[in-house]
């Protein structure tokens, strides 16, 4: 636990030092929106804030044989960006500890590291690699497909299953499922948000791209 809490306070430190509320102010509003309206980040904020915890908490609120967490992680980080990110998954957490009474304090701050910083993190530092190897040659449609491809889906399994490795040498197992077939389990949820966080980045990348804040035109659609 002291741990998970090193790196929970560490990551919270780091992204508070990057002022991620100015991310919020500085974004445009949403077509409807009136003067004085939210950010548009605000609404994938909000929205992460009212269905996640309710998708972490649900492995501990009905009894079932194979407890399968659903991470989300990859996607909050591809839509607020990794400073807003970081206190967003840790209060996705508490959220996910108080809705669950069988989700005690330790293992919700387990999850939020596990599920939340760590995968968010490495998403992060992914999409970095992915920018400095996609070349300047490379077409505006081809880098909105390097993008949607590369972090949003094959990006998101690799790094759940990376993060979900981690969990599991730090002493944190599947409950429900043998040691020898663990990091089996963890692949194969890993690929679980791979899909949903590619599919969901195709949409809006499409029509909401005002929801991502790791899209910029500039960079994706922009011809050599």
């Amino acid at each position: 636990m002291l741990f998970e809490a090193a790196l929970a306070v560490l990551a919270l430190a780091l992204a508070l030092a990057a002022r991620p509320w100015r991310l919020l102010a500085s974004r445009k509003p949403l077509a409807h929106e009136t003067h004085g309206a939210p950010a548009a980040l605000w609404t994938p904020l909000l929205a992460t804030l009212a269905v996640l915890p309710w998708a972490w908490a649900l492995p501990t609120l009905h009894r079932m044989p194979l407890q399968l967490q659903w991470s989300g992680a990859c996607l909050v980080l591809l839509m607020l960006g990794w400073p807003l990110a970081v206190p967003t998954l840790l209060a996705v957490g508490a959220l996910a500890c108080a809705f669950s009474p069988g989700l005690a304090w330790p293992e919700a701050l387990g999850l939020a590291v596990w599920a939340g910083v760590v995968p968010a993190t490495l998403a992060l530092l992914l999409g970095a690699l992915v920018r400095r190897l996609m070349g300047e040659r490379t077409l505006g449609g081809a880098r909105a497909f390097v993008y949607v491809l590369g972090r949003g889906f094959l990006g998101t399994a690799a790094c759940m299953f990376i993060a979900g490795t981690l969990a599991q040498w730090t002493g944190h197992v599947l409950p429900g499922v043998g040691e020898g077939l663990s990091l089996v389990a963890r692949w194969l949820m890993a690929w679980g948000d791979a899909f949903v966080t590619g599919m969901l980045c195709a949409v809006f990348v499409a029509f909401k791209p005002q929801w991502l804040a790791t899209w910029s035109d500039d960079i994706y659609l922009r011809r050599p």
